[in-house]
């Protein structure tokens, strides 16, 4: 055997070891690091969907949850709030009345903006600067006037909300409270972050 062919033959082995060196280490190496791109268990908790009880709310009250690190707005409307989303004195004062530029699932582009009327449900951030609105359902409240149909007040800058979360006009808000994606569990609960089957 010449040392030619032992050069070669070594060669050949060095080629081959340092290849399948290299592949397996590029493997390890490659694990942890796809790996670090996984939500933490942290991040998925927040962004998992939450339930609220809504079995003993009363109508015409309002119960507030945290989802994703938001404020969640759940309102029980009585017959008289959910009169006021139709009434023509209302709509006329609105930007957006049909909702058509606003963030909110199919199931609720509707005059309730809710999958069952009596039950609205909004992200109660305000779309303007973020600011986290009142909840002001009487009618005629003193700091809001005798025209107030009752709503959401934001005493950040004066955006000012009706009962269906529809910016009014001649505010600094740009577009209506959102509805977050949500689905009814059973009569009792509202699970916000999964939406529903139900299309309106």
């Amino acid at each position: 055997m010449s040392e030619e062919q032992v050069d070669r033959g070594r060669r050949h082995f060095l080629l081959v070891a340092t290849t399948v060196t290299g592949v397996i280490g590029a493997g390890l190496t490659a694990v942890p690091f796809l790996a670090s791109w996984k939500p933490s268990a942290r991040a998925q908790a927040l962004g998992a969907p939450v339930d609220a009880d809504v079995s003993k709310l009363e109508l015409g009250a309002i119960i507030k949850v945290n989802w994703r690190g938001q404020a969640i707005f759940i309102v029980r409307r009585t017959p008289e709030m959910l009169a006021t989303l139709t009434s023509p004195a209302v709509i006329d004062s609105l930007r957006d009345p049909e909702s058509a530029e606003s963030e909110q699932p199919d199931y609720a582009k509707n005059d309730s903006r809710a999958l069952k009327p009596e039950y609205l449900v909004l992200v109660g951030v305000c779309t303007h600067l973020g600011c986290a609105p009142l909840d002001r359902f009487k009618p005629q409240d003193a700091e809001l006037g005798a025209t107030w149909p009752g709503g959401f007040y934001c005493p950040c800058h004066g955006s000012k909300f009706d009962l269906a979360g529809r910016v009014f006009k001649d505010v600094p808000a740009p577009t209506n409270l959102r509805v977050p994606p949500y689905r009814f569990l059973n009569e009792g609960v509202i699970q916000i972050g999964a939406d529903s089957e139900v299309a309106s």
